[in-house]
């Protein structure tokens, strides 16, 4: 029997998701934004609110889906994935309880003490904002302020770092939050391990290192991610085999205290001078590091998502000794102050042997339109991180106008400065 596979959500992420998928399947779309290179791949583009269950399971069971794949978190906060079990439709994706590991950062600081699990960091958490601006401005150390809630990777301050006490501060009291999550500021480098999971099963992913500051030089404030590294291989020049070994029992032991959890399980890890500690959980696969991940896996996707939907054994993953530089085009502006609206051309015949994963656009009749979060992606691939960077930036050339990347992703100079700071870091 062909699956009939309907794919949740129309970002970046997303279209990796689509490409892994519609070769094996019959793919289904359904997002707020028509996606071109997902509408491209799909045998129908349904454009809804994604995060409203009733809309979802209505499309769903009209297309008679066989499966459902939801890719980002704020569905999964919504309760879509519970609606689409209730209807009897299996969803790949945690549930909104289990999507707490993510969507609510008490709940993810205060299950990590209460379960043990490994790399943890010191935390107080808030439900005042003033509280909590008092807190910063009087602990010692620096600290990381997080808003419990979801906040799009943009929402942490991180004092001697990016701001000072004060301003963090000050950002508290003026920030529309009112929980809050502060925690000692954690030195190092980081990376993702990312892992597919299923009736207590954990199947983990290479090692990706995202680039989340606005700007060249790591300037600027945080975004959801301007572009990523991986490969080849399953580390990266900055992690040892200990390292991910340490991520992934992590990892497992977050799986053991949800063990209803299914779905990608993603784990953000600071490479700290004590080994691996953990600086977030995501429910979903991360963006931009899907676009390393996915187009590298030779293990269908589809199997994966049959096995844990069926309750059978999840595949071992293979994937391409390669490497990948991914690197996002964002709108003049962004993050802070983005401007959308703008009709950019894309010339895919120049990204040449590199890959095109459009993000939030919204293809109109008249053309592609951007909007205020990132525009697309090309993800370069390689024998080397050099290789890919330099099929990356070719495929960049011809930048479109009003939009910008950050050119110094995948360098060897950002490389080293990783490779470099982890030594001084372990050293010391």
């Amino acid at each position: 029997m062909t699956e009939r596979v309907l794919l949740v959500g129309g970002g970046g992420r997303e279209h990796a998701i689509a490409d892994a998928l519609a070769p094996d399947c019959e793919l289904y779309a359904a997002a707020g934004n028509r996606n071109p290179g997902i509408d491209r791949l799909a045998e129908a583009f349904e454009t809804l609110d994604e995060s409203d269950p009733a809309a979802v399971v209505d499309y769903a069971e009209r297309v008679d889906a066989t499966l459902v794949v939801v890719g980002p978190e704020t569905p999964l906060a919504e309760g879509v994935v519970d609606a689409l079990e209730d209807a009897g439709i299996y969803a790949f994706g945690p549930k909104q309880a289990d999507a707490r590991i993510e969507t609510d950062k008490t709940f993810q600081r205060e299950f990590m003490a209460e379960h043990d699990v490994p790399g943890q960091a010191d935390f107080e958490t808030f439900a005042d904002a003033d509280a909590a601006a008092d807190y910063v401005e009087s602990v010692d150390g620096d600290v990381a302020v997080k808003p419990a809630g979801l906040t799009g990777g943009k929402g942490v301050r991180v004092t001697g770092d990016q701001v000072t006490k004060a301003e963090a501060a000050d950002y508290v009291r003026s920030a529309d939050h009112d929980e809050w999550v502060i925690e000692e500021r954690l030195v190092g480098e980081e990376i993702t391990v990312q892992a597919f999971v299923a009736n207590g099963e954990v199947r983990a992913t290479p090692v990706a290192h995202d680039h989340g500051r606005a700007y060249e030089g790591d300037e600027g404030p945080n975004t959801g991610g301007m572009g990523s590294i991986a490969g080849p291989g399953k580390l990266l020049p900055f992690a040892t085999e200990a390292d991910y070994e340490a991520a992934v029992d992590t990892i497992e032991a977050v799986v053991e205290g949800l063990p209803e959890y299914r779905g990608v399980l993603y784990g953000q890890f600071m490479l700290t001078a004590d080994g691996p500690k953990v600086v977030e959980f995501n429910a979903r696969f991360g963006d931009p590091e899907a676009m390393n991940t996915l187009p590298a896996m030779e293990t269908p996707l589809v199997d994966v998502l049959t096995a844990a939907r069926d309750g059978e054994p999840l595949p071992d993953l293979d994937f391409a000794e390669v490497a990948t530089v991914c690197k996002y085009a964002v709108p003049e502006g962004y993050p802070t102050n983005p401007e959308g609206g703008t009709r950019i051309s894309v010339d895919e015949d120049s990204v040449g042997d590199a890959s095109l994963f459009y993000a939030s656009v919204d293809a109109r009749e008249d053309g592609v339109y951007t909007t205020t979060s990132r525009s697309f992606a090309v993800v370069g691939s390689g024998d080397t991180l050099a290789d890919a960077n330099d099929e990356a930036d070719a495929a960049l050339a011809d930048l479109p106008e009003g939009v910008r990347v950050r050119r110094d992703i995948g360098s060897d100079e950002l490389l080293q400065s990783r490779v470099d700071h982890v030594a001084d870091v372990r050293s010391e």
